[in-house]
């Protein structure tokens, strides 16, 4: 029975992440469309200082759907592994992505369709070899959960390392190193997913019919996420107002998600009883996603498709058989000039060595 009710709400976790993925996903493109409808009209923009897109319902159709993507990825946190559920987000970039090139004629390039292609693949061998976490169904269970000295030593690394980054390293190489704020976001983001993980299970319980109201535990994670999600934010948009986007995005994915699963693995001992093909085919389809998103992001700016791939081609043979024709030749006529480059190369350093250059040496 509980075998069961596991495959249960491992699907409804499964659903309520690809759910999330294609509201948060669509919803850059509806915020976008309205965006560009107020540009249109020679309304000040929203870069300018402008607010006109509050009477734009467009832009509100986008915010809407963004708020139903967050509401469902806090649910699937509810019923599935964190392993599984944070991966997956990565299908909003890959959703935008295809989207754009539909209804903003973005043009999507060879890398960005390898790119879409290997995140499937990855997110899909992803399920496939999905951990199964132990079963936390109560507050007692979560509070016992948090309280396990591996996780108690976790948690206060990344506190420290996080007020070192804020407070020394953040100061002096914050501007100038990417890595900074986007580790502060990351390590304290773990924390984040594990307090949404017990406030889901404190939801769970309140519709139950149980106090949840009273236990501490429900306070603490409440009080917890807020200000994880804050500096989160902040961090974050520090990161993207320096750096460009396109190098954010893949590298706060990967520490993201490699922090996650860190504190995953720790807290709901999700590794112990996974075999060794599902450990290997869970890192496998992570690393594709990874791939695939820094295909997707770091040439998206390229104008590169199928069709001039034989032209390209044609131009490196072109390119090598030139470079070729051109060594040979040149051999042939270093050949018949060196006895004059010699007499030369003498004269020069004979005249180097009197004016006293270091260049003969």
């Amino acid at each position: 029975m509980s075998q069961t009710r596991g495959r249960y709400d491992f699907c409804i976790g499964l659903v309520l992440a690809m759910s999330s993925s294609i509201f948060i996903g669509g919803s850059f493109i509806l915020k976008k469309k309205g965006l560009l409808r107020l540009a249109r009209k020679g309304s000040m923009r929203a870069g300018q200082g402008g607010h006109a897109y509050l009477k734009e319902w467009l832009w509100w159709a986008g915010l809407l759907s963004m708020g139903a993507g967050e509401v469902a990825n806090f649910a699937a946190y509810a019923f599935a592994p964190a392993t599984l559920v944070t991966p997956l987000g990565a299908l909003s970039v890959l959703v935008s992505a295809i989207l754009s090139s539909f209804f903003l004629n973005e043009k999507l390039n060879l890398h960005g369709k390898i790119g879409c292609l290997l995140s499937i693949l990855g997110s899909t061998v992803m399920v496939i070899h999905a951990p199964q976490e132990e079963e936390v169904e109560t507050l007692d269970e979560m509070s016992h959960k948090l309280g396990d000295p591996g996780f108690v030593v976790f948690a206060t690394l990344v506190v420290i390392v996080s007020l070192i980054l804020i407070c020394v390293v953040g100061p002096r190489r914050g501007q100038t190193n990417i890595l900074v704020y986007i580790t502060i976001c990351s390590v304290i983001g773990a924390l984040s997913v594990s307090c949404v993980k017990g406030l889901g299970i404190a939801i769970k319980e309140l519709f139950a019919g149980k106090p949840v109201l009273k236990h501490p535990l429900s306070w603490i994670l409440l009080l917890s996420l807020t200000v994880c999600v804050s500096t989160q934010i902040n961090y974050l948009n520090r990161a993207l107002d320096i750096f460009n986007t396109s190098i954010v995005t893949p590298i706060y994915y990967v520490i993201f998600t490699t922090s996650v699963l860190t504190c995953s693995a720790i807290l709901f001992k999700e590794w112990q009883h996974m075999a060794a093909d599902d450990i290997i085919g869970t890192f496998s389809g992570f690393l594709t996603i990874i791939v695939g998103i820094f295909l997707l992001h770091a040439f998206k700016d390229v104008n590169f498709t199928l069709a001039n791939l034989p032209l390209s081609l044609r131009k490196d043979d072109r390119a090598a058989n030139g470079t070729l024709l051109s060594t040979y030749d040149s051999f042939n006529d270093d050949e018949e000039s060196s006895p004059c480059l010699g007499e030369m190369q003498s004269t020069e350093s004979l005249s180097a060595r009197r004016n006293g250059s270091l260049s003969a040496f």
